[in-house]
């Protein structure tokens, strides 16, 4: 890449991030001439400093590997080109913890005490783990895209802030697509989960939905790791004779039911995905996008390089003249999520800081996190709308499909059943 092209991508950079929201007036289009420069003025401020738990060598460092550095990278762009927000740099505390709730806690432990604001909490076991610890220290716990359904309602959990579809909007927008991609008069879905907190977080609005439509659903559990599922798969495929099939695996687990799925003769179009079986390295692990295609998942970020934000962080390695990392070429799906979660946090730190929060505090950035509106994270999501009365910002997936070698979108986003979904958080 031409170095002026560079200069002018990282000029974009800096005023996307500088930039408050997607919902404001400034668009952060970058000036028409290529020649601009923009100085980073050096930090003046003290260090705000995020924590993330992260699996990197657990059962689920497939997503690890590629979401946490694509957080911390994220971070390094805003340092990079901003000089952190309004001249407070930004440390990352990352601590693997295997996807162990004891190493989850302490990983915790450690964090407040080097002063974290906030904690990305990878796992649900471990946000539900943290809860007590989290409300009574205020750091908000993130979990974009799992974690605690009822999160969504801070009435109960004031700094979970699940910042994405929850389980329950993503059970509710698979119901919808496999309904409308079945000629069943009164079908059979079967439901297809790794067998932990998690894997059981959908079941409320699953059964919901079949008394409500009146389709047939059973439910079929995958003790983890999830490297075996034949008893299962031959269960739906044979003898239930599922019509459609909801999966929600995660891990290794993904790869070994599409490879399962395929082998036993099910239609791979049949079958839709939550969002943590649906990235590139499930895929390629299966067998690839060949053997894969027809295969749905749901998504609730941007997939691929053409966002702003990704542009920028490509701009960022190349003007360096450092290799980009496979982690955001190859594994866009969860890279992306790192990013966006990052993007977030970043956001509502402007916010906090705004509203005279200095020194940063958990419950500052917990009231600059509920004052987010239209934030698209630099095109890595739909416009998210978080609240003091909803802290899962909207609930909107997106559905995409192997097809023509890669993972491609097939429809808009959206929220499917979301009074329902909020019915179901509220304990109605």
């Amino acid at each position: 890449m031409k170095a002026r092209h560079l200069r002018h991508l990282l000029v974009v950079a800096a005023l996307l991030l500088g930039a408050c929201g997607g919902g404001d007036d400034d668009d952060g289009a970058a000036p028409a001439d290529d020649e601009t420069t923009t100085t980073v003025a050096a930090p003046t401020g003290t260090p705000i400093k995020l924590g993330v738990i992260c699996d990197r060598s657990g059962p689920l460092q497939i997503i690890g590997v590629n979401l946490c550095p694509g957080f911390a990278d994220y971070i390094d762009l805003v340092n990079t080109t901003q000089g952190g927000v309004d001249g407070h740099p930004i440390e990352v505390i990352d601590i693997d913890h295997a996807y162990e709730v004891p190493k989850g806690v302490a990983a915790y432990d450690q964090m407040r005490e080097q002063g974290a604001v906030a904690v990305f909490c990878f796992g649900t076991a471990v946000a539900l783990a943290l809860n007590d610890a989290v409300n009574r220290d205020e750091i908000p716990c993130l979990t974009p895209g799992f974690g605690i359904a009822q999160a969504g309602d801070p009435s109960a959990y004031p700094y979970q802030f699940p910042i994405a579809a929850s389980y329950l909007s993503q059970g509710a927008a698979a119901v919808e697509y496999a309904l409308e991609h079945t000629d069943a008069e009164n079908p059979k879905i079967a439901y297809l989960y790794y067998d932990n907190p998690s894997g059981q977080e959908p079941v409320p609005i699953l059964e919901a939905l079949a008394e409500r439509e009146g389709f047939e659903l059973k439910t079929f559990a995958v003790p983890a790791p999830g490297i075996e599922m034949a008893a299962q798969v031959t269960d739906i495929a044979q003898r239930y004779e599922a019509d459609f099939v909801i999966s929600h695996l995660f891990g290794k687990a993904p790869s070994v039911s599409i490879k399962a799925l395929k082998e036993a003769g099910y239609p791979l179009d049949q079958v839709i995905s939550l969002v943590w079986g649906a990235a590139e390295a499930d895929i390629e692990a299966a067998g690839g996008f060949a053997f894969a295609d027809g295969y749905t998942t749901l998504q609730f970020a941007d997939v691929g390089q053409e966002s702003d934000t990704i542009k920028a962080l490509i701009a960022m390695f190349e003007g360096r003249g450092d290799e980009v990392p496979a982690a955001l070429t190859d594994s866009s799906v969860y890279y992306n999520r790192g990013a966006f979660s990052a993007a977030v946090v970043v956001e509502a730190l402007r916010k906090a800081l705004a509203q005279g929060a200095d020194p940063m505090t958990g419950k500052a950035l917990k009231a600059g996190l509920e004052s987010l509106s239209g934030f698209d994270a630099g095109g890595l999501a739909p416009p998210l709308n978080i609240s003091a009365t909803d802290h899962e910002g909207g609930g909107y997936t997106r559905v995409y499909q192997v097809k023509e070698g890669a993972l491609r979108p097939i429809s808009d986003w959206d929220n499917h059943d979301h009074a329902l979904v909020l019915d179901l958080i509220s304990g109605g």
